[in-house]
């Protein structure tokens, strides 16, 4: 259980890492990103072992990198920024 909950942090913190590579203008600020991407991948391995009571790390760390990339996608913000057109224009 410690080395998956271990794997899972690494997993999230690489993730989060990636996303504030290839996104920065997009993201908020980085401490609250690598913050949401380990907790939201320690969250999605407690869920995958608890559900699918699932002893394979593969399968842990499957779910916890699903889970952390759907947390970090909660904050992108929009590309176009407050300068487009409105729908109702």
């Amino acid at each position: 259980m410690l080395l998956e909950a271990l794997s899972s942090a690494i997993l999230g913190l690489a993730l989060a890492w990636v996303a504030t590579r290839r996104l920065p203008h997009r993201l908020p600020a980085r401490t609250l990103v690598l913050s949401t991407g380990v907790a939201g991948a320690l969250f999605g391995a407690f869920l995958t072992h608890s559900a699918l009571d699932a002893d394979r790390l593969l399968t842990v760390l499957l779910g916890a990198a699903i889970v952390s990339v759907a947390s970090l996608s909660l904050l992108l913000r929009p590309a176009g920024g407050l300068g487009g057109r409105s729908a109702t224009a």
